[in-house]
């Protein structure tokens, strides 16, 4: 290993920490490097916070010694002026001369105009450097800028014969259960790191789910519903008070209208892509798909699925409602208890 992968690898560390709390801002972490010695470090904490580079400059003590160092990012630095000041523009003024990158910002706004801005200040500038990783640990960022809608995690569980549930005609009869109380606290953690999850009409009908955080700390996120002729009731737990609720439907006039806000689409056409699209324009930039097999099927018919989490407990019912099939490249399975626990991802975009 170099010595700039070397640092850069400090930097995708740091930036993980911000995993759950940048919401639809990308994980950023960043070290300033003096004669081989880290001197300062930052990462992206919160949406609306200061940046990386702004948290690793901030962080050092004697900062007589920027002029003679170099600054890592794991994305290039910001060009314009949004939540904050632009990055570029305060490693500029700093002085740093020299800059290392591990891969350009998809974004529009910034698209290789940081690189630029440091360029034209003097710095030296390198970039490319653990570009895959980075690319990597902002997967849903990558998507979001080049495709334009949100970065999709299917998450199911079912049985080693390839089950979901047992044939049910209505919620008087319970969901056949497959998660165990540390899976259960998985999916939860996971709902805490998107901002927006969903479930099709028969799944809220049937199961009556919350879909909120409550075994695990975090924000809960925005709750999103297929009810094309409003078959749900107001009593339905996803219209309580704990989450903002999204509707898509096709009525003029949705009848439920306490903390719900409903969206009309055409469901005469692809659904699952004027969803997506809809909610990336809301800033929901991450969506976790949680059920049932019919919506989910339609989610990977469609191809617009990045990563699936399929839990498959250990037992066999014979018979039931098949579980979705999904074709991808499996990362990593982790057992846990009585179930296993498999991770597919697919590329980072359909291009």
């Amino acid at each position: 290993m170099g010595i700039y992968e070397k640092y850069m690898w400090r930097c995708l560390q740091l930036a993980k920490k911000g995993l759950g709390t940048t919401k639809n801002n990308p994980l950023v972490g960043s070290v300033v490097v003096h004669n081989d010695t880290i001197i300062g470090e930052g990462y992206h904490r919160k949406m609306g916070e200061a940046h990386a580079e702004v948290n690793a400059i901030n962080s050092v003590k004697d900062q007589s010694l920027l002029k003679e160092s170099t600054i890592y990012v794991s994305l290039e630095p910001c060009s314009h002026f949004g939540k904050t000041p632009p990055c570029a523009a305060l490693i500029a003024s700093k002085g740093i001369p020299k800059v290392v990158v591990a891969v350009k910002d998809p974004n529009e706004d910034v698209a290789g105009r940081g690189i630029m801005m440091l360029k034209e200040a003097g710095a030296e500038v390198i970039v490319g450097i653990l570009e895959e990783k980075a690319k990597e640990l902002n997967r849903s960022f990558f998507v979001n800028q080049t495709e334009k809608r949100s970065f999709v995690t299917l998450k199911w569980a079912q049985t080693k014969d390839g089950f979901i549930d047992n044939e049910r005609d209505s919620r008087e009869l319970p969901p056949l259960k497959l998660s165990n109380n540390i899976t259960q606290c998985v999916v939860h953690k996971m709902r805490s790191q998107n901002m927006g999850i969903m479930v099709g009409t028969n799944t809220a009908l049937k199961d009556n789910p919350t879909l909120n955080t409550r075994l695990w700390y975090g924000d809960n996120p925005v709750r999103i519903v297929l009810d094309r002729t409003g078959k749900l009731c107001a009593d339905n737990n996803l219209f309580n008070d704990c989450a903002p609720t999204v509707v898509f439907t096709e009525l003029n006039n949705y009848p439920i209208v306490d903390n719900v806000t409903s969206i009309q689409i055409n469901f005469e056409e692809n659904v699952v892509e004027q969803v997506l699209h809809i909610l990336y324009e809301k800033d929901i930039a991450t969506l976790m798909v949680e059920g049932g097999s019919m919506l989910i099927s339609s989610f990977v018919e469609s191809d617009f699925w990045d990563e699936a989490f399929v839990e498959v407990a250990n037992i066999e019912i014979g018979c039931g409602i098949r579980a979705p099939l999904v074709r991808g490249s499996t990362i990593n399975a982790k057992k846990y208890i009585d179930s296993l626990h498999y991770h597919i991802k697919k590329r980072i975009t359909r291009n």
